[in-house]
């Protein structure tokens, strides 16, 4: 007879390296418990911190381009394996500090943290799945019954285009309903009536997307980005600052130089940039505001 706690045991670990959404190489991980199993694939970034925790890169210039992942890959077989297998999966929190303890470092540069976040999404399935519950429901406990307003990447620039715009994604919140049908419907169609705005004003070449599937326009000045979004979302039939506000992922470390910002053709100090977002805000229906500095301004 299977204990309670037998049937929640890792079984097997495996891992592998796969393609992402960008068409580089990233980690999947795949967990086993007795007959049931739950897989886990780790997102990139195109713009990360000097801060955030390290991904580990074989740094093969004969493999994509250095890119390859298979180092995080046998650290899942080969280091955390043996220490999991037979872990409860229930216990989330003991199995991460247990990875966190075994990599020692304190940015996971180790073992890697796509490695070990891998095996801690793919474990957080695989209890889901034996408990039969949906992974939303199952880490809220049970009091998840509502989806968050969607945050929708439109317009791109910075390292997610080659436009010369700085500022890196330009969002829509279309914050306006109670439930996540609505929004996401205004979101689809301001997506689709900005793509008409773009191409009246700039050509059907300028309707090109970026890096996370933003349009990228041929502008180069904030405020022009600002304003084509808002007509967009006025011609879609929804009032800025009502049914829809703005937001903004600038990445400025991307524009940051010898203690200066570069951004619409322009040299700023950190004052002097502080003054630009705070006339962005005035001017248009802005709530979100992400990395408006370099990480260690």
């Amino acid at each position: 007879m299977v204990s309670m706690t037998d049937r929640f045991s890792v079984t097997n670990v495996n891992a592998r390296e796969i393609l992402d959404s960008r068409g580089n190489p990233t980690v999947e991980a795949i967990l086993t418990a007795g007959n049931e199993w739950a897989s886990a694939a780790v997102p990139s970034g195109a713009s990360t911190g000097v801060h955030e925790a390290v991904e580990l890169r074989d740094r093969d210039p004969k493999r994509y381009s250095g890119l390859g992942v298979l180092k995080a890959v046998q650290n899942i077989k080969q280091t955390i394996s043996p220490k999991i297998t037979g872990f409860d999966t229930r216990k989330q929190r003991e199995l991460d500090e247990l990875m966190i303890k075994l990599d020692g470092t304190p940015n996971k540069s180790r073992l890697g943290a796509n490695a070990i976040l891998a095996v801690s999404l793919a474990a957080a399935k695989l209890a889901a799945k034996l408990e039969n519950k949906s992974l939303y429901d199952y880490v809220s406990g049970g009091k998840g019954h509502t989806l968050p307003i969607p945050v929708m990447n439109v317009i791109n620039g910075g390292k997610h285009a080659g436009t010369g715009l700085k500022i890196q994604e330009f969002m829509i919140i279309p914050a306006g309903s109670k439930n996540f049908k609505e929004p996401l419907r205004a979101g689809t169609e301001i997506y689709h009536t900005l793509k008409r705005v773009i191409q009246t004003k700039h050509g059907k070449q300028s309707v090109n997307v970026g890096d996370e599937g933003g349009f990228a326009p041929p502008i180069t000045k904030t405020t022009d980005a600002l304003e084509i979004l808002i007509q967009g979302i006025t011609e879609a039939g929804y009032s800025p600052g009502k049914d829809v506000f703005v937001g903004f992922d600038a990445a400025s470390s991307e524009f940051y130089e010898n203690g200066s910002y570069n951004i619409d053709g322009e040299t700023k100090s950190p004052e002097q940039l502080s003054t630009f977002y705070t006339e962005l805000v005035e001017k248009f229906p802005i709530r979100y505001l992400e990395d408006p500095y370099k990480q260690d301004d």
